[in-house]
């Protein structure tokens, strides 16, 4: 057997949603209707989706995929009435709860916040730190149009911080204002896919976590540990670029890069390409990389897994890109399925 097929494998961004969330976002209406959910109907996406059960099991069992950290699926409930965003936000966590419950030694979950009402996201992130199985946050980078950063978001980043909670920074699509300007005119179908997984989508989560940077919000709460996906959603290849801003911004205690080397992970998303690896090892460090499979949009199998990890050269960062990052930062040890405060970021 080798080492590869023995490793324990941690994939952090793998999502579903419930039937509540799946129904309110297709009854939204005009403008307030969030065009990424047609992403959702491909092939057998939504059925995948839905399945927190033997069938994810399975598709794990298949990637060689030991532990998921189930997450809510975008957008989410961010875009939703406040009313029904608390609601469906709260039988997503008893849902998700439910889940690892059945399956204690292979799911855990990020919880899902009503981000339009942020002292009802506090009270939710509250009430889920004893919950079992959750272990993080799955968040965007904006709530309409108040962006993640925003002054009425401070308390919940400081509990996220004090809790231990990782705050994975989800893609989201671009407001109706930048898609007419920047995303429209070639093709509906093309027009969509420009605004989300081809272009949009990374530049809205990167955008939000710089955003978080330059208000200081790492400075106030040290602690806070901050998750993007696709290798850092365009800002590890545009680090030296965005570093300049450290100039206009004499607040930050330190510059803009250096946050990237205590508060920023990034991870693979299901994009396990070498030359993404080593890129991103010439800019951050092997202790801030977390593997991710982005369930049910990508479909990896263990061999795929195995050969992604065979690429890494050095058998310690192999482990911790693996399993031992996720391990640490969300604390996946036995007693975190029942609540516990993880030990924080490696």
């Amino acid at each position: 057997m080798s080492e590869m097929s023995r490793m324990r494998v941690v994939a952090i961004e793998e999502h579903w949603t419930t039937p509540g969330i799946d129904r309110a976002l297709r009854a939204q209406q005009g403008s307030a209707r969030d065009g990424s959910v047609l992403l959702n109907d491909r092939g057998d996406i939504p059925e995948q989706l839905l399945d927190v059960g033997a069938g994810r099991i399975a598709a794990m069992d298949t990637a060689g995929v030991e532990m998921q950290v189930l997450s809510i699926h975008p957008p989410g409930t961010s875009g939703l009435p406040v009313a029904e965003s608390i609601a469906l936000s709260r039988d997503a966590n008893d849902r998700a709860s439910d889940a690892v419950g059945r399956y204690p030694d292979r799911l855990r979950a990020m919880t899902t916040l009503p981000l339009p009402d942020p002292g009802a996201a506090a009270e939710e992130l509250r009430r889920t730190a004893g919950m079992p199985g959750h272990v993080g946050v799955m968040t965007y980078g904006r709530s309409g149009d108040r962006p993640l950063d925003d002054p009425a978001y401070d308390d919940l980043l400081a509990l996220a911080a004090d809790l231990r909670r990782p705050v994975f920074v989800h893609p989201q699509i671009p407001p109706a204002a930048v898609r007419a300007a920047s995303y429209s005119g070639i093709d509906p179908t093309i027009d969509l896919g420009l605004a989300t997984f081809g272009w949009g989508w990374h530049l809205e989560a990167g955008t939000a976590v710089l955003r978080l940077i330059l208000r200081g919000t790492f400075d106030r709460h040290p602690g806070l540990q901050v998750v993007l996906g696709h290798w850092g959603e365009m800002l590890l290849f545009a680090l030296d670029r965005a570093d300049g801003l450290s100039n206009v911004a004499p607040h930050l205690e330190r510059r803009v890069a250096d946050y990237f080397r205590t508060n920023i992970h990034v991870t693979t998303s299901g994009m396990l390409t070498p030359r993404l690896l080593s890129h991103a090892l010439d800019v951050t460090t092997a202790d801030r990389i977390l593997l991710s499979g982005d369930h049910p949009f990508h479909r990896l199998d263990a061999a795929h897994v195995a050969r992604f990890l065979e690429a890494i050269p050095d058998a310690d960062d192999r482990r911790r890109i693996a399993h031992g990052n996720a391990d640490a930062l969300f604390g996946l040890g036995s007693g975190r399925a029942a609540g516990e405060a993880g030990p924080g970021a490696p």
